[in-house]
């Protein structure tokens, strides 16, 4: 079994290639993975040479982060929590089993005496970081894990993980560093506002080395690589500063080794999170599978350190861990390194527990010969201090800052101090241009983009590829290839084009169009549409001219005989409490940095004061939600419906989007059922379906950089179905998305509301382009078709039925006009009156902001059909509002006030 650890023999590289690939570093010439293969394996004169070009690599980057000569560490103490892990890596002695830590008198975990003591004589020494580190999820593979987290009141480790960050934050003031093995984005949500930054290996992407029988990582179904990618893309769309890094000598070949940081640095380019990159060599240890595979050589190891360098680019940090070079440091700093990571003067590194920490005064002197001043640094690297949000959670800000010199983000020489975890001060407080429901219409936004459009929502050029592959543009692999060859500099994203005048995309891909015969497809759909294919579904999906008319006149008629001829509306008021958010959504032109001219906060009270208002002229419901304001408290959502329902008792509150639900359940720790339940009590009575956009995660990580996947979104909306919430659904199309994912959303909608029974209603919402930064950028096309609307309101009808019966269309987004035509194209509901519209008109929409409850009539009338009031459920509305309603024509008045002013 040992032999299928070892790296299949590799030749030599040939002299001319390694020639060719020394000089390309020499001359900056970026590399590509064939050459990266072959720089790994430069000795002797070869290796001083690639050496000196990943030095002027990595002093560049000195140089242009103000801190030239020098080479940071973090004076940190290491907590290994647990020792219990569902893995088996072959090389591991820092797992163990329950049973050999009851014999040496230990816990399954560390109790919080211990993480605490150890953390208060760090902070005494000096120490700044407390390293969290742990195996993977041991409660799913020892019952003894399992039963020590439920006997202290934990769900799961990541619970107990979060509680100690918060003592150790408030007690002693050391910055968590946690490394939790593999993490979801859900859990990102959950650890983040706890730590100062996170980590975790990606050790190698070989996957053999994990798939083989063998393997150092096979029976580990943490360390599949695949798994590993996703947890560092979840980071970066979670804006957590993150550690990664490369295990070398564990069987990997050069060209293996070399993918690993290509993988790293299609990362990096996407998301710009990784704060440092450690390159790790292999040391056997006795009573390991691997105990008799050789140590990776400091050569292996230097020519490594070197071409990350090479490929990573000058921005970030490279790291190799002190205690594990043999004292040749300067071979190391030769390479290129600028980081030797953390280092206590306290604990020991308990994953190599036979190599002791360098001290820190040899380390500087080390440092020194070199050429080098040795600084000391914070777990969370100077360039994220200096960046602050959204890389920093606000309850965290102040930790760091207490610590972190404001002019370099380097650590201050203070001794830590605890501060209390909590809420920001004033994290709910009236703000910034609170009128922009009313002046978005009158005065329109201050500009077409936020201020930090070239790093909010990551790399566009890397976006755009992406683009190109899920479009299935046949330049895209040619692309690719050519942006591997691209120079890492670790540089902001690039300028998006201007906008043509006209208002046509340039060269954003366009969907496929199959010359498909539609003509069985449609006899299907006419005789039972629950017996289409998907391959009908799509041919009918494409259809244009008479197939179309056709398509969309089965749609309507199967719309009358499900629900009648009445078209419903519902006389509702949009409140929007913030438009701050820094989740970098790329279709959304409605966020805004604090800073921002058009950002404003509403106060609970203006809120409520919205909503009273809305009752008078007839309202049976608000629809509220806002953006992810990272000062916003969890429990804020709970005072915001408990406030409404105070004010206005009789209404319904129709209120936060999946998103924001895991929202507030990641900043108050609680499940999402537990969120919902308070949530319910506190007043909220059903739910908005947004934030699907298109429940396909290959369109959604291109439409957004930070928001929930789709798996999350799913379970939001199955939970609040089971504890009676019942929501709307929705799809947000004529991006960059294709028909084919339209069929995918669809079928995944009416397969839930099988399952669930909780959907009220479909809403179709094309796409608006106008000032969506994913449009600005050349990416997206400008909207869809009316083609495309009238497809997919008809195939929704069809798809859906017979278990989504109402589908909702747009006058927002389409005007009266195009309301109308969905209207005879399968659809029964307008939707709102609204009162106010903010995040379509910020995209561009030119439709305003409201609409009467005789605009609504009207609007039916023109598609030939009654109108009829209904209530966020479908049900009758009240004589009492319908009088409001039809005194006030469910509009505000003329004058009304700006509220708080």
């Amino acid at each position: 079994m040992l032999g299928k650890m070892k790296p299949p023999p590799v030749p030599a590289p040939p002299a001319n290639a390694m020639r060719r690939a020394l000089k390309r570093a020499r001359d900056g010439v970026a590399l590509d993975v064939s050459e990266a293969a072959v720089l790994l394996q430069a000795r002797g004169a070869d290796l001083t040479d690639l050496s000196a070009s990943a030095a002027r690599v990595r002093d560049a980057g000195l140089a242009a982060a103000g801190r030239p000569g020098v080479i940071t560490y973090s004076r940190s103490v290491f907590l290994p929590l647990t020792r219990l892990c569902r893995d088996r890596c072959h090389y591991c002695t820092f797992v163990t089993v329950p049973g050999k830590l009851r014999r040496e008198g230990h816990g399954m975990f560390m109790s919080p005496d211990e993480v605490l003591d150890i953390a208060r004589r760090g902070a005494a020494l000096g120490c700044k970081e407390a390293l969290f580190t742990l195996g993977d999820r041991p409660e799913d593979r020892w019952p003894e894990a399992r039963e020590w987290l439920e006997a202290h009141g934990y769900d799961d480790t990541q619970a107990y993980v979060r509680a100690m960050a918060v003592r150790v934050l408030e007690e002693t003031g050391l910055l968590p560093h946690l490394n939790p093995g593999v993490v979801t984005w859900a859990g990102f949500q959950r650890l983040k506002p706890v730590a100062a930054s996170m980590g975790m290996m990606l050790e190698t992407t070989a996957e053999r080395l994990w798939s083989e029988p063998g393997g150092p990582h096979h029976g580990s179904p943490d360390k599949e690589p695949a798994v590993r990618l996703r947890v560092l893309e979840d980071a970066g769309r979670s804006s957590v500063p993150f550690t990664s890094g490369l295990l070398i000598g564990i069987g990997e070949t050069p060209a293996e080794r070399a993918e690993s940081l290509f993988a790293l640095r299609r990362v990096q380019r996407a998301y710009q999170g990784l704060q440092e990159v450690i390159v790790q060599n292999f040391r056997a240890k006795p009573d390991t599978a691997m105990r008799g595979m050789p140590d990776a050589e400091l050569d292996d190891l230097a020519a490594t350190v070197a071409v990350t360098r090479l490929i990573l680019g000058p921005a970030i940090g490279v790291q190799a861990p002190p205690n594990l070079v043999d004292a040749e440091y300067g071979k190391l700093i030769a390479a290129g390194i600028d980081d030797w990571g953390g280092v206590s003067p306290l604990t020991p590194d308990h994953v190599n527990p036979e190599r002791p920490w360098p001290q820190v005064d040899e380390l500087a002197a080390q440092s020194a010969a070199a050429g080098f001043e040795l600084r000391e640094r914070l777990a969370v690297y100077p360039e994220f201090v200096r960046r602050g949000e959204p890389w920093l959670d606000p309850r965290v800000l102040p930790h760091v800052s207490a610590l972190a010199d404001p002019e370099t983000g380097l650590a201050r020489d203070v001794r830590p101090r605890g501060l209390p975890w909590q809420e920001p001060d004033g994290g709910f407080a009236a703000g910034g241009r609170t009128d922009l429901h009313r002046t978005i219409d009158t005065e329109g936004r201050t500009g077409d983009r936020r201020g930090d459009f070239d790093a909010v929502y990551g790399d566009w050029e890397a976006l755009r590829e992406t683009a190109r592959e899920l479009s299935g543009d046949p330049a895209a692999s040619e692309a690719t290839a050519a942006s591997e060859a691209t120079a890492a500099t670790g540089s902001a994203a690039t300028d998006a084009p201007d906008r043509p005048a006209d208002g046509t995309a340039t060269d954003g891909p366009v969907p496929a169009r199959l010359d498909a015969d539609v003509r069985a497809a449609l006899a299907r759909a006419a005789d039972d549409p629950t017996r289409l294919t998907d391959a009908q579904a799509l041919a009918l999906l494409h259809a244009e001219g008479p197939a179309l008319d056709a398509l969309c006149g089965i749609a309507d008629d199967l719309r009358r005989a499900t629900v009648g001829e009445d078209v419903t509306y519902v006389v509702t008021r949009n409140i929007n409490f913030t438009n701050v958010c820094y989740t970098g959504c790329r279709f959304c032109a409605f966020a805004q940095r604090r800073t921002d001219a058009d950002a404003y906060t509403l106060s609970v009270e203006q809120v409520a004061d919205r909503a009273k208002q809305a009752w008078d002229v007839g309202a049976v419901e608000v629809c509220m939600q806002g953006g992810i304001h990272p000062d916003l408290p969890g429990t804020a959502y709970f005072d915001i419906a408990r406030a409404v329902k105070e004010r206005v008792p009789g209404i319904h509150v129709h209120a936060f989007s999946p998103m924001e639900v895991m929202n507030g359940a990641a900043r108050t720790g609680l499940s999402v059922r537990d969120w919902l339940t308070a949530a319910k009590e506190a007043g909220l009575g059903s739910i908005p379906g947004t934030a699907a956009e298109i429940l396909d995660d290959e369109v959604r990580w291109i439409l957004t950089k930070g928001k929930l996947p789709a798996a999350d979104w799913i379970e939001v909306v199955t939970t609040a179905h089971e504890l009676g919430l019942r929501s709307s659904s929705t799809m947000m199309y004529g991006h960059v998305d294709q028909p084919r994912h339209w069929l995918g959303h669809l079928r995944l909608l009416a397969e839930l509301q099988q399952r669930t029974g909780g959907f009220t209603e479909f809403v179709t919402l094309p796409f608006i382009h106008t000032n969506a930064p994913v449009y600005l950028a050349g990416i997206a096309r400008p909207g869809p078709t009316m083609r495309d609307n009238r497809a997919v309101t008809a195939m929704a009808r069809l798809l859906l039925h017979p278990h989504i019966t109402n589908i909702q269309t747009s006058w927002v987004k389409l005007g009266a006009d195009g309301a109308a035509q969905m209207l005879r194209s399968g659809a029964n509901d307008l939707g709102g009156t609204l009162m106010e519209e903010t995040i379509s008109r910020m995209a561009g929409s030119s439709y305003g902001s409201y609409r009467s409850v005789k605009d609504l009539v009207a609007i039916a009338a023109a598609a030939g059909r009654p109108a009829r009031p209904r209530t966020t459920t479908y049900g009758e509305v009240p004589e009492e509002r319908l009088r409001a309603a039809e005194a006030a024509d469910g509009r505000l008045p003329e004058l009304l006030p700006v509220l708080g002013q």
